[in-house]
């Protein structure tokens, strides 16, 4: 077994042993407002849940070269975002919101995904998500130091769930009909596949 210290890696090496050990991610697409009212849209697979009472998210979005991206920038000043649960009917729509665009230009129109308006903040989301999370923000952190190219790290509250009703039955989420796919390495991504039941001790 390899045994390696992390700080004698590149950050990109560091990159590719985390996103290839710890699969599957969920997939975040999330929808933010510039103060322009440009609709930005762009997918993170640094997501989790980190509370259930109250309902939050965490969320990580790293820097380039540096630099805060678009999402971070609008999340830092409107405090509300909606995240998206990507799912195998939307997948390729939301991966072409990954394309670097201008602050100006919108990932959503980009990628022919229809806004819809949120209940309790002003950010819209998007039609063709199965599930979406209006949220509003937590907290922010700022990560790492001056000589690495950093990371944003958000926790957000949940404040309206939008689920679809088919899927939605008793208090329960359908996974099977979710579909939702998970993130890999590289170009990868993961389908549900073979559902297994272990019991958990009392």
């Amino acid at each position: 077994m390899l045994s390696i210290d992390p700080a004698s890696l590149s950050e990109r090496e560091n990159y590719k042993f985390l996103i290839g050990s710890i699969i599957p991610r969920p997939i975040a697409f999330v929808t933010t407002l510039s103060k322009d009212g440009i609709l930005n849209g762009a997918p993170f697979s640094y997501f989790t849940i980190v509370s259930s009472n109250p309902p939050m998210i965490s969320l990580s979005i790293q820097r380039s070269a540096g630099r805060q991206k678009d999402t971070v920038r609008n999340i830092i000043e409107s405090k509300q975002f909606v995240v998206h649960i990507v799912d195998e009917n939307n997948v390729e729509k939301i991966n072409k919101t990954a394309a670097s665009l201008p602050p100006d230009q919108s990932e959503v129109e980009l990628a022919n995904l229809t806004p819809v308006d949120s209940v309790k903040i002003s950010v819209p989301g998007v039609k063709e998500a199965k599930i979406r999370l209006e949220c509003l923000l937590e907290h922010s952190i700022e990560l790492g130091g001056s000589d690495s190219p950093g990371c944003d790290h958000f926790i957000g509250r949940i404040v309206h769930f939008h689920i679809e009703s088919n899927i939605y039955e008793k208090g329960r989420i359908d996974s099977r009909g979710l579909a939702a796919v998970s993130r890999l390495a590289g170009n990868n991504y993961a389908k549900i596949g073979e559902i297994f039941e272990i019991e958990r001790p009392k």
